[in-house]
């Protein structure tokens, strides 16, 4: 039986929400753990990685792990944002992600967006070249909500049939 790990970083709560909202897509044999608790991908056949873009791209503690994964291994990756779904920081920090599992058998990513702590929006809103962005992140205070979960669910289920193919 095929056997999947749904791991995450998140400080916010956000990307661990979606991480149990793909979990509960995901029927038989799995888990879903914080990222510091895993110590080899070994023995799973699909792995769920989620982060949440910080600083334009993905947390270091992100960028290591996803160094380690084998080549050939069945990965999908998912994240979450204060940005604009769509919106071009939290592409390329998806692609950055997708350029260090290269060796993987990438099968899909996913992002949606999630609210960005009171403390760093009043942090960013003080610096100019900041102001913009944290007024747009200001907007995503509601999510991920009941949608991004389903759409997350929808997502992993897809990404089970490609597993299997």
């Amino acid at each position: 039986m095929a056997k999947t790990l749904i791991t995450y970083f998140s400080r916010t709560g956000n990307t661990r929400q979606i991480a149990e909202a793909i979990e509960a897509a995901v029927p038989g044999n799995k888990e879903c753990r914080p990222l510091a608790e895993i110590e080899s991908v070994e023995g799973y056949d699909l792995l769920f990685v989620g982060f949440p873009v910080q600083t334009h791209s993905i947390p270091h503690r992100v960028e290591q792990f996803l160094k380690t994964i084998p080549r050939g291994k069945n990965i999908a990756l998912f994240s979450t944002h204060g940005s604009l779904t769509g919106g071009r920081l939290s592409r390329e920090a998806l692609e950055h992600a997708a350029s260090l599992v290269s060796s993987a058998r990438l099968l899909g990513t996913f992002s949606c967006r999630g609210k960005v702590s009171q403390e760093a929006l009043e942090v960013l809103s003080r610096s100019p070249e900041h102001k913009a962005w944290s007024e747009m992140a200001g907007s995503a205070r509601t999510h991920p909500d009941e949608h991004d979960s389903k759409e997350a669910a929808a997502f992993a289920r897809w990404v089970l049939t490609l597993a299997a193919g």
